[in-house]
């Protein structure tokens, strides 16, 4: 009967309970989905920039005029 009373109270009272058991766990749990999405937000940008356009390279690329990626070449 008690655990079906600790299930009814939620979501928050789980994590005030991890809280006050386990902060560190609870925190660097935070912390780890902050990091996350700030990484996925920054992923996304990238791909939608298409910033695949490396400044230095190891090996040149020779490319045709009338390849897209000839359009999206920039002088740095």
């Amino acid at each position: 009967m008690a655990a079906s009373a600790q299930a009814s109270r939620g979501l928050t009272a789980l994590f005030k309970r991890g809280w006050n058991e386990i902060p560190e766990v609870v925190g660097t749990t935070v912390i780890a989905f902050i990091g996350l999405g700030l990484s996925g937000i920054g992923l996304l940008n990238y791909y939608r920039k298409d910033c695949d356009n490396r400044r230095y390279k190891l090996n040149y690329v020779v490319m045709r005029p009338d390849d897209p990626r000839a359009a999206k070449i920039r002088n740095d």
